[in-house]
């Protein structure tokens, strides 16, 4: 029976699907918030598997960045339809960056009221490759600094179905985070990588914004309530 555990269960993608350090990411920005999680990763070379029986005991499932969308599709797809079942079932899951790209229909998860798009790719983008930068997006209206590794946008259905919030925007206007109803759960997913600590931009050659993981719990929160 899902959340048999003490404390609430978030589990976590870690395996060829992701890069080095991003699962790690999220697992720490879960860690961070206010929901008091027992955290697990799961995938191949983990103790856990990424099936039904553990699925069912987490109360949220996070799929992390990554690298590119069609070689982590062709390791995902085989979990589709239990990922699926999860959120329909009153799951949450939570997608960053590729994690978004993966919650959209082609290819993915098929999770939301739409698909998803790469942002360099819309009109009046500010990003012109796929190299690491800083986006500045609008998150519930505020200017918000973050990590940006060619993340995706979010085409969505108008209107916008019941419990569908648009968290954030690009500098576009287009829609860079949402929170949505699938079945008797909820999808989270965001562009941008909001869990990214000092580290990532220091790596990357990129001035750190001063509000740090604010926006990524704030996500993690409207997902969970």
């Amino acid at each position: 029976m899902r959340h048999s555990h003490r404390r609430p269960l978030a589990l976590v993608y870690r395996g060829e699907a992701t890069l080095p350090g991003c699962a790690e990411a999220v697992a720490a920005l879960l860690a961070r918030s206010r929901w008091n999680f027992d955290i697990g990763y799961v995938g191949p070379q983990e103790a856990l598997d990424l099936d039904p029986d553990v699925l069912d005991a987490a109360a949220i499932y996070a799929q992390p960045g990554g690298d590119r969308l069609a070689p982590a599709w062709r390791r995902m797809r085989r979990h589709r339809h239990t990922i699926r079942d999860y959120v329909a079932g009153g799951g949450r899951y939570l997608g960053f960056c590729l994690g978004g790209y993966l919650a959209g229909a082609t290819p993915g998860f098929d999770l939301l009221p739409g698909d998803t798009d790469r942002y360099i790719a819309t009109a009046r983008s500010e990003v012109v490759g796929p190299a690491a930068t800083v986006v500045r997006v609008r998150w519930r209206g505020r200017p918000q600094p973050m990590y940006f590794q060619d993340g995706p946008v979010f085409e969505l259905t108008r209107p916008f179905p019941p419990g569908l919030h648009v968290l954030a925007a690009y500098a576009n206007g287009q829609v860079a985070a949402l929170t949505a109803r699938f079945g008797a759960g909820r999808v989270a997913v965001v562009g941008p990588h909001p869990e990214a600590d000092a580290d990532w931009f220091t790596d990357s050659g990129l001035p750190a914004p001063a509000a740090g993981t604010a926006a990524g719990l704030d996500l993690i929160d409207a997902v969970m309530t």
